[in-house]
């Protein structure tokens, strides 16, 4: 195992913890309804248990692992910010109501932890052993950020979907709609929309995770630190969604922030042996990047949002008004 600060029972800790929360987080929406300000209090909720572990960590092993967390967690949860169009797409693609929009995150999330689990254990045993490998993530990375700053709108097209193709071939698709991933009718097991729309996300979560992960390497070596801040910028995706969803157009220049992170942090792991940055020195320059694209973002489109009609309303915000009461029409 590559070397960590944390001992066998701080792993095992905090495995317990990560499934109590996803356990009570289950329990807690068993009815699947949420609003803006109930999504804004869960997303205070996992931000404020992401800094209280920055605060243990920083106490118990020192500054310099504190500032490794904070500054992997800060660029994880910036990346899925730019997660959550796809998974914005996606859904309006499939017209998913918003009640399953909660179970297809949930698993989504959870399906995600898994992947991360086993990319950071593999990425570190291969930095690890060949240190040569540092420069091919560092590659990867800059592609990841040439390739944000380059893409100007963000497609979703299930039909080149190559892991939805395959699900399709071997799995019997029903038309009909339901709450359940798979259904079976006349002795046959088929796949329901809500199975595919599963599958789309979990590929998508695979895609980011080769480019987010390796960028965290950039920050620190050790795993605990990867995994820990991958997880808890995971854990707060969901009610991120449903607290941006319906604003999320507005972001224009976010990607090109992400895309300038990605860059930097690329180029950090590719000539840290010959330019080595500080730590402290990456989360002010991250910060300022997302900072600056978040305030250009909202500044072009602050005028706009409220002069103009919004042609399309967020598949959440339109689900959300589905359920209230309908209205009698006077006769």
């Amino acid at each position: 195992m590559p070397p960590s600060i944390a001992p066998p029972w701080l792993w095992i800790a905090f495995t317990i913890f990560i499934v109590s929360m996803l356990a009570l987080d289950l329990v807690l929406h068993r009815k699947p309804r949420e609003r803006r300000g109930q999504a804004l209090m869960w997303v205070i909720g996992w931000v404020s248990l992401a800094l209280v572990f920055y605060v243990g960590i920083h106490i118990n092993f020192g500054r310099q692992p504190g500032l490794e967390f904070i500054t992997g967690y800060v660029i994880e949860y910036s990346l899925s910010v730019d997660n959550l169009f796809i998974f914005v797409l996606i859904f309006r693609y499939f017209s998913i109501p918003a009640h399953s929009q909660h179970r297809i995150l949930f698993w989504g999330i959870l399906g995600a932890l898994v992947m991360r689990f086993i990319f950071v254990f593999l990425g570190s045993a291969l930095l690890h052993r060949f240190e040569w490998i540092i420069y091919i993530f560092g590659g990867v990375v800059i592609l990841g950020g040439l390739k944000m700053l380059k893409e100007e709108e963000i497609q979703v097209d299930p039909e080149r979907n190559l892991i939805l193709r395959i699900v399709r071939r071997f799995i019997h698709v029903s038309s009909q709609d339901g709450e359940h991933f798979l259904i079976r009718s006349h002795g046959r097991v088929y796949a329901t929309k809500l199975l595919l729309v599963l599958v789309m996300v979990e590929a998508t979560d695979l895609v980011f995770a080769v480019d987010s992960i390796p960028a965290v390497f950039a920050i620190t070596r050790d795993p605990f630190i990867v995994y820990s801040s991958n997880i808890f910028a995971i854990l707060g995706l969901r009610s991120l969604y449903f607290l941006i969803a319906h604003a999320i157009e507005r972001f224009h220049y976010l990607k090109y922030g992400l895309g300038l992170v990605l860059i930097f942090v690329g180029l950090k792991m590719m000539l840290a042996e010959y330019f080595p940055i500080s730590t402290g020195r990456s989360l002010l320059v991250v910060g300022a990047l997302l900072g600056g694209s978040l305030v250009l973002s909202l500044l072009r489109t602050r005028h706009r949002h409220a002069a103009e009609p919004q042609p399309s309303r967020s598949i959440a915000s339109a689900a959300e008004e589905s359920e209230k009461p309908a209205r009698r029409k006077p006769r």
